[in-house]
């Protein structure tokens, strides 16, 4: 019998994450800085046309962006540390940063984000999806966010300040929200086309 010995074996994992990346009082720091932000709806991206547009039975939402800056510079470095921390232990991507600044999602009674994947043709080169919980899982029902390694998925951590990362080709999805609001901050890490 021969043995044969790999060399490259695949260590991506399907998702990672870690817990109280945020504190309770600095999630709802996050909150207060997102409610003096512009809000609109959020939208698709077109995959052949890099356009965004409404549709509103694949997502509902309201959503801000939040830019790195004095205020919110403190956020930022929380979220790359963790992210590049992540990334060496379970993905091993080669990644050269954060570039797109933050999403604040704001999901209402019935909002929600249909089955999708974080990339799109002719756009940045996401590799890495980050996630990050910041509203009291008590204070909502639903809203669930789920990863897709097989057809059943896996139902992600829902503990507030909690941070989930996630290859950005994986698909995924955030469940209809049935009573309250649940507020979260979506990322990318980018990095050259992968190869």
């Amino acid at each position: 019998m021969i043995a044969v010995v790999y060399k490259n074996m695949d260590k991506v994992h399907g998702y990672a994450y870690q817990k109280n990346v945020f504190t309770k009082e600095e999630c709802e720091k996050i909150i207060n800085i997102a409610k003096n932000k512009s809000w609109s709806r959020g939208k698709i991206r077109s995959v052949k046309k890099s356009i965004d547009y409404e549709l509103k039975d694949m997502r509902s939402s309201n959503i801000c962006w939040i830019n790195c800056d004095e205020e919110t510079d403190w956020i930022f470095s929380k979220i790359i540390y963790s992210a590049f921390k992540l990334n060496a232990d379970f993905f091993q991507f080669n990644i050269s940063g954060m570039d797109e600044g933050l999403q604040f999602t704001n999901y209402k009674s019935s909002d929600m984000y249909d089955k999708h994947i974080d990339r799109c043709y002719n756009a940045k080169v996401r590799k890495l999806s980050l996630s990050i919980q910041l509203t009291d899982p008590n204070n909502y029902e639903g809203g669930e966010l789920y990863i897709y390694e097989n057809k059943k998925g896996t139902l992600m951590r829902k503990q507030q300040g909690d941070l989930i990362i996630f290859p950005s080709y994986m698909l995924h999805e955030v469940k209809p929200v049935t009573y309250g609001e649940r507020n979260s901050l979506v990322t990318w890490i980018t990095g050259e086309q992968f190869k």
